[in-house]
């Protein structure tokens, strides 16, 4: 786990190239604290840059940028779990110098090319120069980033958006990746929201020759659901495929613990690790203790004592909100997903005191159907069958009948539901869900809606939710799942990479291996949401492995902040001042107050308040300081912006 930068071009000065790459290389400090390198090549057209965090083979020889027997020079950020295997493998035709994955890479490369990817089995984003060309690819989910620049033929790169600010002709926002942003609270394609800024996205490489980009995917999921197999055998699968990633997830010459959030994924990671010699056990949690409701630790600690773990607890207060939130948002580079990054940070500043790598049960969540708004969506639907009378008893997903028994999961979701029927019932099934999942359905006067696109958000919605090329059957879980999984799930992971480097601390997501994902989209819906039992296929299968506590709980709400009693009460005042400044009261597109006049009305749990504060603070830390962030690139000694 490190951080990466790079630039290709036109044959340049090789001072010039040093002097952008130490520049890049002292804003991603953070996420490589045990070393630094730097590689120009003679000709000046690739300068590849790299920052450290040793995890696997210690010694210098792990060191990067890494040259190969063949010449190819590598700049590389993850870690390929099966990189024994591989070098097994590979041993006939390359002399390894190494015990290191980044070497590994390097001879599957000289060996396959572009195929080496389809053997790479981890979280991975690496640039490789041949002397003539980059190639440059990104693992299959988005576990880790890969973000660039193209301007004047020069590509730049890097692990996170903040190194490319220096290089922009100005920082703005992208019109297109706001609107989305309002919408899902994140992105949904290649465009970020600094304007210039793309992502490479998941499963996909791309290559830059002579000033030419060309940009490929090389892996997707597809839903071709697995009729012949009985729900048993998929158990089997499942529990055997889930073993043996996380025995390959604690490979590491370092201590590995777990995050353990006293929900059903990350128990069962942190459980299913214990039994492993190579686990440190030791478990990590955060709980707010000044108002009720958002203490889950009970959970996390019964998860611990079943498996012999030690618990290390965060308490997690408004004073700490107060002096971590641009702190979160600087390390996010654009704020995504939820408040729940503010305590992710506090509890990855805990385990980084105690471990160098944890494990967590991201993706659980969107590959076997954990969130309420499944349910939400077919407690329409299942009522839209009763009157029209055309569900099957046996064949339909979810009957009237089978889902009562698990709503009592909606309690705290009466709001949403209130809105969500509100907007039109029994409508086509990607407006429904669009619906559902927006936002922005309660900013009506904090945002000039006229200024930006909407239905172009709507139409890049429903390419990606009506794929007939991932989706091909009828079930609405899948749809439901798959947009998901392709565009939130990179969100989530976004904030995971960002809140555990933040610390130096490598984060691992045992569930999102190929072989789980390629698994899981097989699996009929009838399997995995029989009933509307949310993740009623992994509870079954690994429900004996966990707390009966935990297995049975129905109020599990991720990761809930008090932002609401935070926002009336102490922290209104810090709130006002955020939002009172001269450049937060002119704003393009937002009335400052507006918001404030609503800000602490908002329904438990909403993400307006969490949206509208943490975008203000990102326009604060990186546009209203763009002058400082541009002269990074003419003195990479200047100071760097930092919250």
């Amino acid at each position: 786990m490190c951080g990466i930068a790079g630039i290709v071009g036109p044959a340049g000065e090789a001072r010039a190239v040093h002097s952008s790459l130490e520049a890049m290389g002292r804003i991603i400090a953070h996420r490589g604290p045990d070393g630094a390198g730097e590689w120009v090549s003679p000709d000046g057209k690739c300068g590849l840059c790299h920052r450290r965090l040793t995890i696997i083979e210690l010694s210098v020889t792990g060191s990067q940028p890494m040259i190969g027997q063949s010449g190819n020079v590598i700049s590389y950020n993850g870690e390929i779990y099966n990189y024994l295997e591989l070098r097994t493998e590979l041993s006939s035709g390359w002399t390894f110098r190494s015990h290191s994955d980044t070497e590994t890479i390097l001879a599957a490369y000289d060996a396959f090319g572009v195929d080496c990817l389809s053997r790479l089995r981890g979280m991975f984003a690496f640039a490789i120069w041949d002397g003539h060309r980059l190639f440059a690819a990104r693992d299959r989910f988005g576990i880790k980033p890969f973000y660039y620049v193209i301007s004047n033929g020069v590509l730049r790169f890097a692990s996170e958006m903040k190194a490319l600010l220096p290089f922009l002709p100005e920082i703005t926002t992208d019109a297109d990746a706001l609107a989305e942003y309002l919408t899902f609270q994140h992105t949904i394609g290649d465009k970020t929201l600094f304007r210039g800024v793309r992502q490479l996205m998941p499963g996909h490489y791309l290559t830059f020759e002579n000033g030419v980009l060309e940009i490929k995917r090389y892996w997707d999921v597809s839903y071709e659901l697995d009729e012949n197999h009985t729900e048993r055998w998929f158990a089997q699968k499942l529990r055997e495929e889930l073993l043996d990633s996380v025995q390959l997830h604690l490979r590491s010459d370092v201590p590995v613990g777990a995050y353990v959030s006293g929900g059903f994924d990350s128990s069962l990671v942190a459980l299913l690790a214990s039994r492993e010699a190579s686990f440190a056990r030791i478990g990590f949690n955060g709980r707010f203790t000044d108002h009720m409701g958002y203490d889950e630790s009970e959970y996390a600690r019964a998860a611990c004592e079943m498996g012999g773990m030690k618990l290390h607890v965060a308490d997690i207060t408004s004073d700490d909100f107060r002096q971590s939130i641009a702190k979160v948002i600087y390390h996010l580079d654009a704020p995504v997903a939820g408040p729940g990054s503010f305590p992710q940070y506090a509890v990855s500043r805990l385990a980084s005191q105690h471990v160098k790598v944890v494990l967590g049960g991201q993706g659980g969540d969107e590959l076997f159907g954990g969130y309420a708004r499944y349910l939400v969506a077919y407690l329409e639907q299942s009522l839209k069958a009763a009157i029209d009378g055309t569900y099957r008893d046996g064949a339909f997903v979810v009957t009237p009948e089978s889902i009562i028994p698990n709503l009592s999961v909606l309690r705290e979701y009466k709001p949403l539901l209130s809105k969500f029927f509100a907007k039109g019932l029994f409508g086509p099934l990607d407006q429904r869900y669009l619906a559902l999942i927006d936002r922005s359905a309660d900013m009506t006067h904090e945002v000039d809606w006229q200024a930006l696109d909407m239905r172009g958000v709507a139409e890049r919605f429903g390419a990606i939710f009506n794929s007939e090329k991932n989706v091909r059957k009828e079930a609405y879980f899948d749809s439901m799942t798959h947009f998901d999984f392709k565009c939130l799930l990179p969100a989530l992971l976004q904030v995971e990479d960002r809140m555990s480097m933040a610390h130096g601390l490598e984060s691992r997501v045992p569930f999102l291996d190929a072989s789980i994902v390629e698994l899981s989209a097989t699996i009929p819906a009838l399997i995995k949401f029989k009933g509307g039992q949310l993740k009623r296929f992994l509870k079954e299968v690994f429900g004996p492995d966990l707390p009966r506590s935990i297995v049975e709980r129905r109020d599990k709400m991720g990761f809930p902040v008090p932002l609401n009693e935070w926002f009336s009460g102490p922290l209104k005042g810090f709130v006002g001042e955020i939002f009172d400044q001269q450049r937060s009261r002119q704003r393009d597109l937002f009335n400052s107050e507006a918001i404030l006049a609503n800000f602490d009305k908002a329904q438990p749990f909403s993400r307006k308040t969490w949206g509208l504060l943490s975008l203000e603070l990102w326009h604060q830390m990186f546009h209203d300081r763009a002058a400082a962030w541009r002269a990074l690139a003419i003195d990479s000694k200047a100071p760097i912006p930092s919250p």
